[in-house]
């Protein structure tokens, strides 16, 4: 013979009973529990992602004054270099040109002393030509003129030196 037992003499039976009753219960209480905190996770996620977009936004926003200010300065030293390089060159031209000034001017200044020189040579050599005539007519006067004949051209010079002096003074 066989038995069947009820359904309430089985203890299994009430843990069924009691879990599904449970269930009812609170089940609605803890699926809006569970469904709300998924949902707030998902604000936050999405609150997260907007920030990040805003973040990624001010970034390449940020980027792109970077390059823009990167080439300005890039025009800005090529332009430095530019104007330097013309001041150099500038600069180069004027010293050459005062280079050859300066040549210029010492071999002017070189001749000068050169011709300076020669006058100088020139003149002693005058002065040394004259001071030989001089001593030389010396001897000769000394040896061929008499007292008597020294004394006449002696007074002669003297008549004619009012004469000279009048015509320098002139």
């Amino acid at each position: 013979m066989e038995h069947h037992e009820s359904f309430f003499a089985d203890p299994r039976s009430y843990v069924a009973l009691a879990f599904v009753i449970f269930f009812v219960i609170f089940g609605k209480k803890i699926w809006a529990a569970l469904t709300a905190m998924l949902d707030k996770r998902a604000e936050t996620i999405r609150a997260e992602l907007g920030e990040a977009e805003r973040l990624r936004s001010e970034a390449e926003a940020m980027l792109k004054d970077a390059e823009a200010r990167r080439a300005a300065a890039m025009a800005e030293a090529e332009a430095l270099i530019a104007g330097a390089k013309r001041e150099a060159d500038r600069l180069a031209s004027n010293a050459l040109a005062e280079a050859e000034h300066a040549v210029h001017r010492r071999e002017r200044m070189a001749m000068d002393r050169i011709s300076a020189a020669e006058k100088a040579a020139v003149d002693e050599v005058r002065f040394a030509a004259a001071e030989v005539a001089a001593n030389a007519a010396r001897s000769v006067i000394i040896e061929s003129l008499s007292a008597d004949a020294s004394s006449a051209i002696i007074d002669k010079a003297i008549s004619q030196l009012p004469a000279a002096m009048a015509s320098k003074a002139a």
